[in-house]
Formats: C-alpha cells, structure tokens, sequence
C-alpha cells in the first residue's frame, strides 16, 4: 500500500486554521510546499443529506456559549503575540460550503492558495462575511478567476459531488477539528502542533535525501570503479538495434 502524503486540513471559517496558514507559509514554506492541502468545514443542509446517504457522519459538535468565549480570549492572545490584530466577523447566516466550494474552483485554476490568502485576509484582517456570494465573486475579481463560477460554486452539482469526496476523506482521516497535522501515522491537533508536525516532515525529508544521496554515491562507485576512474563498459545483452529494451 503506497504511503500517503503528509497532509492538513484547514478551515476558512477557523481563526486558528488562519494563524496556522501564516505560520506554516511564512515560517516552513518547504514543508507548505511539500504537504497536500485538504478542506475542511461543517456542511450546509444540501451536503448533510449527501453525506448521510453516503453513509459519511462527521464529528462535528456544535460550539458552547463558554467555548466560544474562550476562542475569542484564545485568539486576542495568539494574535498580540504574534504581532497580528484581527478583526471579529459576525456570521449572521454562516454557509461554509459557498467559501470552500468556491476554494474547489480556484483549486482547479491553479490557484487554491491564493483564494485561501484571500479569504483569510477578507475574514479575519478586515471582518467580511465569506458565506455571502459577493465576497466569492469579489475574491474572484481581485485574483483574476471568473467571478460567477466562485460565486456559483455552491450551485454546480460536480462541485458539490466533489465537496462530499474532500469531506469522505475527513471521514476517512478521523479530523475532528482544524487546524489538523497528519504524517504517516502520526497526527497533530490545533497551532500549537504545528511545529511538531513541521519537524516530523523535514525530518522525513531529510531522510529521504540522505538515503537518496547513499544510494547515488554507490552507483557512481559502482559506474567509475573503485580508484575513481571510468569502469570499462561492456556491450551485452540487446545493445544492436533499434527498440532494443538494452
């Protein structure tokens, strides 16, 4: 069974998914680049029925009044240590599946990271509602992306079918909650295992190279000899004619 890749799953919705971003994109940009980018959010009623046809149940529990309280405590704090200032959004009818459906189209443009850059910015630096289709049809006029297909986006039935595929593997993963770190069988939950888990992959990663490198400075030996020197290569087997497998 191929090993699966190191991967997080983030929230446009969460202000530590954003804290989490900017850490990992400002501070590990190898590690950034290295992972797969997964979405994560709560389903609106429209995927809650797929996803119960589908057999599929999130953990998702919905937030206490004291939780809430305490996020919003958490996150003042995160944000002054970090040099940040963040601004509240107040979600008067929340939809997370118009912000990450729409992220599924800007995925699709080459273009995912900057689309979560921008919603990031629009929600947590400057208070807007993401779940309105204007702010999609906005970020998709400022990144160049057609505008109608962001907004729209919780409208397109592929889209939709592929949004229930992106949260079968939050099923599949056991996420209960963002920002969330696997690699290999190791998993992290919330910022504050953001570091553990960059130090699990570049570990990884250097590993990797230095096997890499062990294996290419034994075949050079092997090519050139043991004093250095070009080894005498001897023609064998189907060297002659053309298409010869050689």
């Amino acid at each position: 069974m191929a090993v699966k890749p190191p991967r997080w799953y983030f929230s446009l919705r969460s202000p530590y998914s954003w804290l989490a971003y900017r850490e990992l994109t400002e501070n590990a940009p190898d590690v950034a680049d290295a992972i797969e980018w997964r979405p994560y959010w709560e389903p609106d009623e429209v995927s809650e029925r797929m996803l119960a046809d589908a057999g599929i149940h999130l953990p998702y529990v919905a937030m206490s009044k004291e939780k809430h309280f305490y996020i919003l405590q958490d996150v003042k704090r995160a944000t002054v240590e970090r040099g940040l200032s963040v601004v509240w959004p107040i979600d008067t009818t929340p939809n997370w599946d118009v912000s990450h459906l729409a992220y599924l189209v800007a995925e699709d443009a080459g273009r995912g990271r900057d689309f979560i850059d921008a919603v990031y910015r629009a929600r947590w630096e400057n208070g807007i509602d993401i779940s309105e289709r204007a702010t999609m049809a906005a970020i998709g006029d400022e990144l160049g992306l057609d505008p109608d297909a962001l907004a729209g986006a919780v409208d397109d039935p592929e889209i939709r079918r592929r949004g229930i595929e992106a949260l079968r593997a939050v099923d599949r993963d056991g996420v209960f909650g963002v920002p969330f770190f696997i690699h290999r069988h190791d998993k992290f939950w919330g910022l504050d295992r953001l570091a553990g888990f960059v130090a699990s992959v570049r570990a990884r990663t250097r590993t990797t190279a230095t096997a890499a490198a062990t294996v290419a400075a034994a075949t050079e030996q092997r090519e050139t000899g043991r004093g250095g020197e070009p080894a005498l290569l001897v023609p064998a087997g189907d060297a002659g004619h053309a298409g010869g497998c050689g």
